[in-house]
């Protein structure tokens, strides 16, 4: 999802190339200028519960607020319309988001392919989460989104906070089935808030049946990213830079905008081309699923706070696995040190899948496996395919056969031999 925002100014090129490119030969102004269409408002935006509502599931959105008061947006596919198991004992699935993605990221694929829909038909009960900050997770009890102490947190909060208060929501929200754990599912910082929560208040282990970590980060030593070693050494140290970038939304959140674009990549729209053009021109090579990625635009990129980029400019800079480091006068303040402490990561004693990629520039085979060193219970998924990178996790046209599928083995699996539990 990191190049979404780059996309959204491809887009703009586009339509004025596109739209300039239409006019050749005698001009009808009349006809030019009182489009129909235009005098339609602009359609509203599709929740993730719409959009999986429309293909016949059973949709919900819940809003859960968190201990220090954020409100989030989580959806839920409760059970499968094809199996009719709303009676029955339905699994529950919790799947995260990475950075400026959304819940939306998931059901990109559309129903034959997206991983929460084979969940559902696969008869497990299935929860979206919203990381603060993101567009369906933009309120809180007391705070304003334009104030900036709204933003002030990084991926350790969204661990600690969200990530909990959600899994105690979905284990109370679950018809009585008497469950006491759900599985996991996180991708990029959704396995960094897993890796946080789950080292720094261990009990949550024990609420997690099996977690599966698609391009873990956590250690960031060895990424290739050019842009993160660009900006890494300006940004990942407690300076006047850090200051001035911290605490702020990152892409502040335009209504306007954002619905021109929505509208733009919808299926209906007289400019629709001009939305398939800009990822064609973005994301060719054949490895991503083109249908989706009209969809992923009108919904991405999805908000977060700048402390959570400057956090992860940290880790890579340490090349450490640690807290936010604040600088040193308040590290004493905070953590009683002058550095921040690492996480205990040999804490985390869940089931750990690890899936991880030659081709990822985010997650670097040689930090994933150093991490994988320290945890007490893991496997690991090396993917075959060399060309695998960081977005192939949510995007590749074959995520299905790849990825979704085995995870749903892994955890029917899992089932089958903890009936009764």
């Amino acid at each position: 999802m990191n190049r979404f925002t780059g996309s959204l100014l491809v887009l703009v090129a586009l339509a004025v190339g596109v739209y300039s490119a239409a006019i050749d030969g005698p001009i009808d102004f009349y006809k030019l200028f009182d489009n129909p269409e235009a005098h339609i408002s602009l359609k509203s935006k599709a929740t993730t519960a719409d959009r999986t509502a429309a293909h016949g599931y059973p949709s919900e959105h819940h809003h859960i607020v968190t201990e220090d008061g954020y409100i989030l947006g989580v959806f839920r596919i409760p059970y499968s319309h094809k199996l009719q198991n709303q009676n029955e004992k339905r699994p529950i699935v919790l799947l995260q988001h990475g950075l400026t993605s959304c819940s939306d990221a998931w059901i990109l694929q559309g129903p034959n392919d997206g991983l929460p829909y084979l969940l559902a038909d696969a008869g497990f009960d299935v929860w979206m989460g919203n990381a603060r900050g993101t567009s369906y997770s933009r309120n809180h009890t007391t705070l304003s989104p334009d104030h900036p102490h709204f933003w002030k947190f990084s991926w350790h909060e969204i661990g600690i906070y969200d990530i909990t208060a959600i899994i105690d929501y979905a284990l109370r929200t679950e018809n009585g089935q008497g469950q006491d754990a759900i599985h996991y599912v996180g991708h990029s910082q959704g396995t960094t808030v897993y890796f946080a929560l789950m080292s720094w208040i261990p009990a949550y282990n024990y609420k997690i049946k099996t977690a599966h970590m698609f391009a873990p980060v956590a250690i960031m030593k060895n990424l290739s990213s050019g842009l993160v070693r660009s900006v890494g050494p300006y940004l990942g140290h407690r300076n006047t830079y850090s200051v001035l970038f911290g605490s702020q939304e990152f892409v502040p959140h335009n209504e306007f905008l954002m619905a021109i674009f929505f509208n733009i990549c919808q299926p209906d729209f007289m400019l629709r081309p001009v939305c398939e053009s800009a990822m064609k021109k973005l994301y060719a090579g054949g490895r991503v699923n083109m249908t989706a990625m009209p969809e992923a635009m009108a919904t991405h990129p999805a908000g977060c706070s700048t402390d959570q980029m400057l956090h992860y400019l940290q880790e890579q800079q340490s090349g450490y696995f640690r807290l936010f480091d604040h600088g040193t006068k308040k590290n004493l303040e905070v953590y009683g040190t002058q550095e921040p402490p690492e996480y205990p990561v040999e804490l985390i004693n869940s089931l750990v899948h690890m899936w991880y990629a030659d081709s990822d520039d985010l997650a670097a085979v040689e930090d994933v496996e150093q991490l994988a060193k320290r945890l007490p219970n893991k496997v690991m998924h090396h993917m075959a395919d060399p060309e695998w990178n960081h977005g192939d996790f949510a995007l590749n046209w074959e995520v299905r056969k790849y990825v979704n599928e085995p995870v749903i083995a892994i955890m029917k699996e899992f089932e089958s031999k903890n009936i009764g539990t």
